[in-house]
């Protein structure tokens, strides 16, 4: 497999097609844990600062030009109470899952943040074994409230 890493920031953006092309793989390969695109584009602008935010970095793997993985990690502005970056997308094309392409893009997303990196998962998520792999633990239970709902 001829993988390479290409990483984006504000500094080194996407182009408008390669930035499409990262939020349809997303939308697709994220399958039953998909958000809108609309939403995935609001992380990504947020990831590129597209508007006012504390940017992030977006790190996508290709096989032969076709992207195969991609991590989206925004930074939240905050340290120590709460984690400085957020990892809030990643996934793998599903022909080449189990070949530690989460693995390698986790790892190295890990390693490109400054500072500490929380995450979302639900308990029925697989892809929470390569996160208690990678290191992460659980230390809290998220509770949310949403305005105008009951």
């Amino acid at each position: 497999m001829n993988r390479n890493l290409t990483i984006y920031t504000t500094e080194n953006k996407p182009s408008k097609n390669d930035k499409l092309a990262i939020v349809s793989f997303l939308h697709k390969h994220l399958e039953q844990y998909r958000d809108d695109e609309a939403d995935i584009i609001k992380a990504v602008d947020y990831a590129l600062q597209e508007g006012q935010s504390f940017g992030g970095k977006i790190l996508t793997t290709e096989d032969n030009d076709q992207i195969i993985g991609v991590v989206v990690i925004n930074k939240t502005g905050m340290k120590g109470y709460i984690p400085e970056n957020i990892l809030v997308y990643i996934a793998v094309h599903k022909e080449y899952r189990g070949r530690k392409i989460g693995k390698f893009l986790l790892t190295k997303a890990i390693e490109l943040a400054e500072g500490d990196v929380a995450l979302h998962v639900e308990p029925e998520n697989p892809a929470k074994f390569l996160y208690e792999k990678v290191g992460f633990t659980n230390k809290y239970l998220e509770m949310r409230y949403k305005k105008g709902e009951k």
